[in-house]
């Protein structure tokens, strides 16, 4: 599991972060104000990257919280079977079957490239690359 830890007030809706052992996209974040004896708190709202599940945190702004580390690297999809694809990767050789998101369904076809990215030990294809497409999504 590749993680790193940053502090809470360096958080911003985009960005990405670990709930409940999940990789998420932060969605929204509140701050409340500080009181006569307490701390400001944030309410994180998180959509789940693999299964896309709304999740919520509450923690103390000054607190620290772990973020995932994102490799973003790519493939040459050998075959594609159903809904999954055998890719090799570009760079070790190393081949593994990815799941074809809904949207990416009908260009996954053999012989053409794709971005897929590293999270917490799941392997995500994000796009198909081609002539016009931007790999860094």
């Amino acid at each position: 599991m590749t993680t790193k830890t940053v502090g809470g007030n360096e958080l911003k809706a985009g960005s990405y972060i670990i709930i409940e052992g999940a990789a998420c996209k932060i969605v929204n974040i509140d701050i409340s104000r500080p009181g006569k004896h307490g701390h400001a708190k944030m309410r994180i709202e998180g959509m789940g990257i693999i299964d896309s599940r709304r999740r919520v945190i509450v923690m103390p702004a000054h607190d620290n919280i772990e973020v995932p580390v994102i490799e973003k690297k790519s493939a040459q999809v050998l075959s594609v079977h159903g809904t999954t694809a055998t890719v090799m990767d570009a760079e070790t050789y190393e081949t593994f079957d990815l799941e074809i998101p809904e949207e990416l369904g009908q260009g996954c076809v053999a012989g053409v490239s794709v971005l897929y990215w590293k999270v917490l030990e799941n392997r995500i294809m994000r796009q198909i690359k081609g002539e016009g497409s931007n790999p860094e999504e």
